[in-house]
């Protein structure tokens, strides 16, 4: 692992990440990858979560308990930490995969029960036992003892001029003082160092005391510590196929937590591997790279043959490729557009990019790089990149040679990255189906290379261009060139001929790209504005019906007063505004107008007037040629008319004798309904907003019919009692 990590350029990014777990482990995660996706999809929705605690490593203390050894108290306290944490995550997750997850680890009741003798420090705590309770106390008044002990004897005036310093100096784990010689005469005590400069590390005799009955108590803690450690030792090899599980459970929380949190910090993604072979990226960025150009390439054919300039950055892209492969394949983030990319899974991920020659192996460059395609014959799904294929070797049969292994490879179902300068590779393999050609591209006015790449397509290695900027001299340049060969730059030129086509061509694809969107776009705003036209006449509509709605109700008001004229006039006005909005549905408002004498048109690409119009024909001017044509040939030329919207006016007639009050005593409440009806339609009809209905109290029922009426009328707003200077509650305000 770590050598496919160094040869892809990882290894940084890698160190990066393990830093963000909880204790070191493999990148690799055992289980189902689909699960693990989906426990870090969720887990990335949590936000607040306690981080997960620093951890040692506990496979020897489990292996020490299988022994019914006893641990100490640090691995006991990491155990504490861990059945501590799960207990949290427990109360955290309430629902979905996390949740099903938490539910099925049962901490037992004993085991959790330990974790109440520990602190957060890791210390037993003092309350666990009435001894180890004493022993903390002298502990403790002990250690104070010494401190005001050695605060009396530096404040003694006669130790002053002796003290090179006012300071307590630990030296062997023991407080001392640094005076001068002659200290004696003032200060019992004993040396127990000497300083650079000659003076004397001092232990007054009353701190020797005071430490000598300190190591005293601190051994019998020791002691009572053992005994704990024992009890629990114990009690853990009865549960130690819980610890083993909780162990491992422990380290895949933590797996998910350190990918979640290493992905949010460097706003990165995840991208699970799909069963296919494709390789789809978009936008990805290698981890190695600062401020790098995102790479997009399409790579869904067994072979991906790269060409072109030297330092164009062809194996970089070989190994970003393997790079986002072995990232998926490990469920590790990367900087990468995932909704819009794919990645196959592969078995494993193989790079052939050093010189296999070394002094110690005794072989050469080529027989080091056969015995490395030989290795692949024996393997199935795999991902291989190799990088400059041709090394160690001529390279007329290594074109040959290659092709042939390629070819084989294939068969067997491999994917292969490939970068070469063999233009007679390139060019033997172009016309395989399985054989996806790549170029780096150069920019010849600038003279340098663009990092950008060109597919379908072999490109120039410009050699000598690149030893032009590298500081090769012109005269040593041009005599190569005169070597090569005239024919062989001609070849060189055609290809970079082919390359300035296929980008200009790249480049009118973008422009009626970009001009197809600004069409779509315009297509998008005129429906819009259609769509608004629609619901204007909508709401037109909707307020014409409404108008001849309160026509109908006008007229009903006419006839319950009996004006039979009145009635007759409303209803004919009323019936003529519904027909009026019924008969054309909304459709039909932007009909066009027809075509009439005097219109400009346009017939064909020529435009003019119509002079006369007969039957299906029309006879049109155009600049002075008078022609006769069919008039469904011929479209207006310039803005139609608009349509016009019939205006609505509605009148209504008020009544004279209309009033606010209404007296209903002494009625029934049938008589008493439609008197009511028609003093609110007639208060409506005059423009009053606020009436006054008498009914009295009584039995109530005449009231509570009223208010059931009025509840139930669209035109009332609200009503209540009257106030008592007004009727109280045998009159009812209504508010119209």
């Amino acid at each position: 692992m770590t050598e496919i990590l160094s040869k892809l350029d990882l290894a940084d990014y890698a160190k990066s990440f393990q830093s963000y777990l909880a204790r070191e482990k493999p990148l690799f995660m055992e289980g189902d990858i689909n699960l693990h996706y989906k426990m870090i999809e969720e887990l990335g929705q949590y936000s607040s979560l306690k981080p997960v605690p620093a951890m040692i490593n506990l496979d020897s203390a489990l292996a020490h308990l299988q022994k019914s050894g006893v641990l100490h108290l640090e691995e006991i306290f990491a155990f504490v930490k861990i059945i501590r944490y799960f207990a949290y995550l427990k109360t955290i997750f309430i629902e979905g995969n996390l949740a099903s997850w938490m539910q099925k680890v049962e901490i037992p009741p004993e085991v959790f029960e330990i974790s109440a003798y520990f602190n957060e420090k890791g210390e037993l705590k003092s309350d666990i036992d009435e001894n180890f309770a004493s022993i903390q106390s002298a502990l403790a008044y002990i250690k104070e003892d010494m401190s005001q002990a050695l605060r009396r004897i530096m404040s003694n005036s006669k130790l002053t001029p002796y003290l090179v310093d006012r300071q307590v100096h630990y030296i062997n784990n023991q407080e001392a003082l640094l005076v001068r010689g002659g200290f004696n005469h003032v200060l019992k005590g004993n040396i127990i160092a000497r300083s650079s400069s000659g003076f004397f590390y001092v232990t007054p005799e009353n701190i020797s005391n005071l430490k000598s009955k300190q190591s005293d108590l601190l051994d019998k803690k020791e002691a009572l510590i053992y005994e704990y450690c024992k009890k629990i030792s114990t009690l853990f090899s009865k549960f130690l196929s819980f610890l083993k599980y909780i162990n491992k459970e422990f380290d895949r929380f933590d797996n998910y937590s350190a990918r979640v949190q290493f992905a949010k910090e460097k706003d990165m993604e995840f991208l699970i591997p799909k069963k296919s072979g494709v390789i789809k990226l978009e936008r990805f960025s290698h981890p190695a790279l600062h401020d790098p150009k995102p790479i997009s390439i399409d790579f869904s054919k067994q072979v991906l043959m790269i060409t072109g300039v030297n330092a164009g950055g062809k194996t970089m892209l070989l190994k970003a490729i393997l790079s986002s492969c072995l990232l998926a394949k490990y469920l590790l983030p990367m900087k990468i557009d995932a909704q819009n990319s794919s990645i196959g899974s592969f078995k494993e991920i193989n790079a052939i990019l050093d010189d296999p020659q070394n002094v110690k192996n005794d072989i050469s460059t080529f027989a080091g790089r056969m015995n490395q395609f030989a290795a692949l014959f024996h393997k199935k799904d795999i991902l291989v990149g190799v990088d400059e294929i041709e090394l160690g070797t001529d390279a007329d049969e290594a074109a040959s040679l290659f092709k042939v292994i390629i070819e084989e490879l294939v068969k067997k179902g491999m994917k292969i990255v490939i970068t070469t300068h063999h233009k007679r590779l390139a060019s033997l393999m172009a016309t395989h189906e399985q054989v996806e050609l790549l170029a780096a591209i150069y920019d010849e006015k600038n003279q340098r290379p663009t990092f950008g790449f060109l597919q379908g397509t072999i490109g120039k290695s410009y050699a000598f261009e690149t030893a032009l900027r590298y500081g090769i001299s012109a005269n040593v340049v041009a005599l190569a060139k005169e070597v090569y060969g005239e024919d062989k730059e001609k070849l060189g030129d055609l290809i970079q001929k082919n390359i300035d086509l296929e980008l200009k061509m790249k480049q009118k694809n973008l422009e009626l790209n970009e001009k197809l969107q600004e069409v779509e776009k315009l297509k998008n705003s005129l429906s819009e504005q259609k769509e608004k036209e629609k619901e204007e006449f909508d709401k037109l509509k909707s307020q014409m019906f409404f108008e001849y709605n309160k026509a109908i109700s006008s007229a009903k008001e006419a006839i319950k007063s009996k004006d039979i004229s009145e009635a007759h006039r409303l209803l004919n006005r009323a019936n003529e505004y519904k027909k009026a909005v019924h008969v054309k549905p909304s459709e039909e408002i932007f009909k066009p107008e027809p075509l009439q004498v005097g219109d400009r048109v346009k017939y064909g690409n020529s435009k003019g007037v119509i002079k006369s119009i007969k039957k299906e024909s029309a006879m049109i001017d155009m600049d002075g040629i008078t022609l006769t044509v069919p008039l469904s040939s011929l479209k207006r030329s310039g803005n139609a008319p608009k349509t016009k919207v019939p205006k609505v006016t509605i009148k209504t007639t008020t009544q004279s004798n209309a009033t606010i009050i209404l007296d209903l005593h002494g009625l029934r409440a049938e008589d008493a309904l439609e008197k009511l009806d028609k003093f609110l339609s007639d208060a409506l009809i005059n423009g009053y907003d606020e009436v006054s209905i008498f009914h009295g109290i009584g039995t109530g029922k005449l009231a509570y019919a009223v208010k059931t009426f009025l509840k139930s009328h669209p035109s009332v707003v609200s009503f209540c009692d009257a106030p008592p200077n007004q009727g109280g509650f045998g009159a009812t305000i209504v508010r119209l």
